[in-house]
């Protein structure tokens, strides 16, 4: 099987940790699990932005050194992803000197090919965005902090490949995900590009990495983070690393930054001869009660907390079953709770615990007996096999809610295939026949928990320990007769409001 590369955006050191931040994050693991499970070599990268002109000034503001300012900066996000149970592969921080050494050898080779020319910039720019900004835009009033400047500087040729950055675009429908955001780019790309300014002059700001081809300039923070997808693969101790994974499977990334990685990136690519990511996709926003967050507003969602009241699993289950990805989604405490004590409280978790509880009770604790081949049996056993198919579609698909969707309909046909059966009422009169229909009910388990398990790895985990089953195969069947099952607490304790 082909290797499969997957990565976060880097984020940005200054920030504190968020809702956002923890969506993305969790995504791409989901993901990443996922194609682990079906027998892929993985690399799932993530990491940190540390340069530019807001960095310098809070280093400043704390009378720090920006790299010490970083360093106590970064273990806010690693435990972060400790908490939140990520498997990421590779923490790639820009800082590093693996990724400075890439970020000079582009700059060069871009340089060389005659793509980086100076020239002298007169307008306005934006500090809080590190970037020039259009007369247009400052019209808009979202710019609150607006400065005229006026300097030399190094300029990319990203124009030069406009057209075929289109032609990109139009000829690889899956290059950016969702359709309306592909869309959105090539509308904005029916205008014009200009070109970018890429340097930065060391006498206003001096934390970054320098232009190989100019020491008076650092590089403008874009075009250094973007290259950390790269930077991560390209050491100069591991060959084979880059000839493995690139070009990525997927970037995630959130919409507000789809301009820099849908069309500064590319190009930047294109000119520096490196192919192009198979995928970058957009998610959308996260909302508080229907409102954008913000830290004016006070209603950001600090995940920490949500983590230590409701553990690391109900948290990731509900942000993937919630968003419907390319959209924005609303995140509510009554919805939280509501979703944990429907989907999980009373249909996951209940259905373990019935299924336990009448082994326990009946047949101390062993499945005496192999799988119910009535009817109603073999339909069950179809359902799933049908489920595992459906869920692994969805799942290739990015349709991560609607492959959630998919395993929780099945738990609840396990649920009503309970109902009907009654093995509770039919152990009095046929002992086999009752046994029978409690391996299926638990072979179902199984199945849910495999499913469900690069979503909630540790609750799923434990049903996996419970059933006694050390065989992570999504084939039907793998439940040993005369097996012992375990004991165990309530799966997803209900809430109480």
């Amino acid at each position: 099987m082909k290797p499969f590369y997957i990565t976060t955006p880097i984020y940005y050191v200054n920030d504190k940790p968020h809702i956002g931040h923890a969506y993305t994050t969790i995504l791409a693991d989901v993901i990443a699990r996922y194609q682990r499970n079906n027998g892929r070599d993985v690399l799932f990268l993530t990491g940190l932005d540390e340069h530019g002109q807001k960095v310098q000034q809070a280093a400043l503001d704390r009378g720090v050194d920006p790299k010490k300012h970083c360093d106590e900066m970064a273990p806010r996000f690693i435990k972060l992803w400790e908490e939140l149970h990520i498997q990421y592969d590779d923490f790639i921080r820009t800082t590093e000197k693996r990724h400075i050494d890439v970020v000079k050898r582009i700059l060069q080779d871009v340089n060389d090919k005659g793509d980086i020319y100076e020239d002298n910039y007169e307008g306005l720019y934006s500090v809080s965005e590190e970037r020039f900004i259009t007369e247009k835009e400052a019209d808009s009033g979202e710019f609150r902090d607006i400065k005229k400047l006026k300097e030399k500087n190094y300029f990319f040729k990203m124009s030069k490949y406009q057209d075929r950055l289109i032609k990109h675009i139009e000829d690889n429908p899956e290059f950016i995900q969702p359709v309306h955001r592909k869309n959105e780019v090539l509308g904005f790309l029916k205008s014009p590009l200009s070109d970018l300014c890429i340097s930065r002059p060391k006498s206003r700001l001096n934390w970054g990495i320098e232009l190989p081809f100019d020491q008076e300039y650092v590089t403008y923070v874009w075009f250094d983070a973007l290259i950390n997808y790269v930077s991560a693969l390209k050491s100069d101790s591991d060959k084979k690393r880059y000839k493995n994974f690139w070009p990525a499977d997927f970037h995630l990334i959130g919409k507000d930054i789809l301009t820099t990685h849908s069309v500064y990136w590319p190009t930047m690519l294109m000119s520096a001869d490196i192919a192009l990511p198979k995928s970058i996709f957009a998610h959308g926003w996260w909302l508080s009660d229907q409102s954008k967050m913000s830290k004016s507003l006070g209603n950001v969602i600090d995940p920490l907390e949500l983590i230590k009241t409701y553990g690391v699993d109900p948290v990731r289950f509900y942000l993937m079953k919630e968003m419907v990805l390319g959209h924005d989604s609303n995140f509510s405490m009554d919805s939280f709770i509501k979703c944990y004590n429907s989907d999980l409280a009373n249909d996951f978790g209940n259905l373990l615990s019935r299924v336990s509880n009448l082994i326990n009770k009946f047949y101390d604790g062993s499945l005496v007996e192999g799988e119910d081949l009535s009817d109603t049996g073999i339909a069950l056993k179809q359902n799933a096999i049908e489920t595992i198919r459906d869920f692994s579609g969805l799942m290739e698909k990015m349709k991560i809610n609607d492959a959630i969707n998919r395993a929780l309909q099945f738990v609840k046909d396990v649920n009503k295939y309970l109902e009907m059966t009654e093995p509770w009422k039919v152990v009095k009169a046929d002992q086999k026949k009752a046994g029978s229909i409690l391996f299926t009910s638990a072979e179902s388990l199984r199945i849910i928990a495999l499913l469900l398990s690069p979503i909630m790895p540790n609750r799923t985990e434990i049903v996996l320990d419970v059933l006694n089953s050390k065989n992570k195969s999504m084939t039907w069947g793998k439940l040993v007769v005369n097996d012992k099952i375990k004991t165990h607490q309530p799966l997803f304790p209900r809430i109480e409001q």
